[in-house]
């Protein structure tokens, strides 16, 4: 029998996580489901049905146990409200053990408050041990538990929220990327943005994610236009490509001949490439004018 697979989302702006359905074939989008995973059961939303299974990962799937009833929701939220305080709790102790370098991030609770996840950052690449604030912390509450649990910047970024580096009052990370994908200085240099830091870095310290967002549609544009530096024969004579505008197809053009920084904009259509073997057979078939012998002489 086909598995029924769902997607699963745990927060508001989260990753989609997928979970075989079993025998509630009935369940509906929006729904709320108590679901097994590698951390413990956890409450999730329905966000996903999928209409064909993809192949299943490692191990296999992870199952949906049951639906949530109004009795877990109202549990999910009182473990919520408590975070804010546990948080506080953890960065005092952290502050007493002077560990440097570490900032704690967030406390989560599952929903009905059988672990307790602490999410941090550290400023060096190196690991850092903080086995004695996590035993310190399962001292504290011994009904959960306690796992701390390192994540990168964006995460941060994405979670303390703020104001966008482009000025939008929200961050992208925030609004809603669920994913991060991979971003390379290439996209900028791509899309012709000016590779000042402050021009194409985030409030997280590394590249921004709208690098991405529009780079396939430069770098598709880019195919059937010509390089920099490349010459090219224009309706108004040959020339040197100095810049190119990929999404209007058009390039800058310095013709030969003019005054420098004289500048024309043509269409892809426009143009075509300068061919050197091309120009001299052209060249060869212009008259003479009397002059053919004396330069061969």
């Amino acid at each position: 029998m086909q598995p029924q697979i769902i997607g699963i989302r745990f927060s508001e702006i989260g990753k989609t996580y997928h979970f075989d359905a079993g025998n509630f074939t009935d369940l509906a989008i929006g729904e709320y489901v108590i679901v097994d995973t590698a951390r413990g059961d956890h409450l999730g939303e329905v966000i996903q049905i999928l209409t064909e299974s993809p192949a299943p990962p490692k191990g296999g799937w992870k199952k949906v146990l049951r639906r949530a009833t109004p009795r877990d929701l109202l549990l999910a939220q009182t473990w919520k409200n408590k975070e804010l305080a546990v948080l506080i709790d953890c960065r005092e102790k952290l502050s007493q053990q002077k560990v440097d370098g570490v900032k704690i991030i967030k406390a989560e609770f599952n929903y009905d408050g059988s672990r307790l996840t602490f999410l941090y950052s550290s400023e060096g690449d190196e690991k850092i041990n903080l086995n004695n604030l996590r035993n310190e912390m399962q001292r504290i509450y011994n009904d959960a538990k306690v796992e701390m649990r390192q994540i990168g910047p964006r995460d941060v970024a994405k979670l303390l929220g703020g104001l966008g580096a482009c000025g939008l009052e929200k961050r992208c990370c925030t609004q809603f990327l669920t994913d991060f994908s991979p971003i390379s200085i290439k996209m900028a240099k791509a899309q012709g943005i000016s590779l000042a830091p402050t021009e194409i870095t985030g409030m997280c310290g590394r590249l921004r994610c709208c690098l991405i967002y529009e780079y396939e549609a430069y770098a598709e544009a880019r195919k059937t236009l010509p390089k920099r530096k490349k010459r090219v024969v224009t309706p108004k004579g040959e020339g040197r490509v100095i810049d190119v505008v990929p999404l209007t197809e058009t390039v800058v053009v310095q013709l030969d001949g003019e005054v420098r920084g004289v500048r024309h904009s043509f269409h892809r259509d426009e143009i075509e490439p300068w061919d050197e073997r091309e120009a001299l057979r052209r060249k060869a078939a212009e008259p003479c004018n009397g002059d053919c012998g004396k330069a061969k002489a």
